[in-house]
């Protein structure tokens, strides 16, 4: 049962990151949603799936708002279910914006499991981490190390087929400077803003930069990065939407 606002403490600021990224969420998925009425029918889906996006995401830290406000805790589990639903979503949308220049689905299929990897080896590094139950953090070294390089084999294809394979080839092929220039910069969102998430995931206990970061900041980290990658990504999409349409 979610909670009454109220029930946070004025003093609670991961929880208050939780609250606003939830409204920027929501606010954004509305935008995205009756945006689609401005856009030729071809991008109609593309908004739609950022509005998706988006609107997964402000469930989910509606959710998770109230769990970390009982417990006090990272809610591991469900934050690894928002990204497991709208991640792949992202990657889709690399699909829709290309697909008139000759994308297939398999691509769009490759870059979901690609996806889905990614998420669920870093879920196992994360949420099975010795170190959280044992208490030393040498406990978690090599379990974090070892799943985090299986992670990474997915984001890297998903980085690559963005700057240099299929997706960034069929932007190359498309008759549209908007669509090429839209698609490099989704490409800088999965290089920069993507990277934000191992730099949280090393943070953790057990992790290589576990003595950078104090774990409750760590869902600040991902709370912001989320805010970023998400919302940026729909409003690329939205920029390339409508300036096709005119």
């Amino acid at each position: 049962m979610l909670l009454d606002i109220q029930l946070m403490r004025p003093d609670d600021y991961v929880g208050f990151t939780f609250f606003i990224g939830y409204m920027a969420m929501f606010a954004a998925s509305i935008f995205f949603f009756f945006e689609r009425s401005r856009v030729d029918d071809k991008w109609k889906l593309s908004l739609l799936v950022s509005a998706l996006i988006t609107g997964i995401a402000a469930v989910h830290y509606l959710y998770m708002r109230d769990y970390w406000g009982v417990h006090q805790e990272s809610p591991t589990f469900f934050r690894y279910v928002d990204w497991t639903l709208t991640v792949p979503l992202m990657c889709v949308e690399f699909y829709l914006l290309t697909k008139p220049a000759g994308a297939s689905r398999g691509l769009m299929w490759k870059l979901i499991i690609a996806s889905v990897w990614m998420l669920v080896a870093g879920y196992i590094g994360e949420a099975f981490n010795p170190a959280l139950t044992s208490g030393v953090a040498s406990d978690g070294t090599s379990h974090s190390v070892m799943w985090g390089v299986i992670s990474t084999l997915g984001y890297l294809y998903v980085l690559h087929a963005a700057w240099f394979g299929e997706v960034a080839q069929l932007a190359e092929k498309s008759d549209s400077a908007v669509v090429k220039k839209g698609v490099r910069t989704l490409a800088w969102f999965v290089l920069v803003g993507w990277a934000i998430y191992p730099i949280g995931y090393m943070c953790m206990p057990g992790g290589w930069l576990s003595s950078v970061m104090d774990p409750s900041m760590i869902d600040v980290w991902y709370n912001l990065a989320d805010a970023i990658n998400k919302i940026g990504f729909g409003l690329v999409v939205y920029h390339i939407a409508t300036s096709e349409s005119k």
